[in-house]
């Protein structure tokens, strides 16, 4: 059962694959405001996937965060995420990023319960 409070953490090491200029997001060898997402996205995915009934997964539908220093190759990153409001089906998650040296992202993030094969088949029958 999805409960308040569910927490989630994922990190991943700053590399010339999630750097700005080679993402498309800019021109800078810094971690990609996208790739920062990614792993905030990752975090509440992962961190609720074990609670949901077989066929269930999530999807994305909602984020607003700020992205408010910058990381350079080589360093560390995480993203932690906290479900702090359920309704229904909608899941509305506390996210934020770290580096080494502290705080580079927060906002928050909401995600939909969905059945897995009734999504798909409704996303091909466009």
């Amino acid at each position: 059962m999805v409960d308040i409070g569910i927490k989630g953490r994922q990190e991943t090491t700053v590399t010339s694959a999630n750097v700005a200029m080679n993402v498309g997001s800019g021109v800078v060898k810094v971690f990609a405001t996208p790739m920062m997402i990614a792993l905030m996205e990752k975090a509440a995915v992962l961190s609720v996937e074990p609670f949901l009934e077989s066929g269930q997964s999530s999807v994305g539908t909602k984020i607003n965060v700020s992205h408010i220093a910058a990381t350079p190759e080589g360093m560390k990153v995480w993203a932690e995420t906290e479900l702090v409001e359920i309704d229904r089906r909608r899941l509305v998650f506390k996210v934020a990023a770290y580096d080494e040296r502290g705080l580079i992202g927060e906002g928050t993030h909401e995600r939909f319960i969905i059945d897995v094969e009734k999504f798909q088949a409704k996303a091909e029958a466009k």
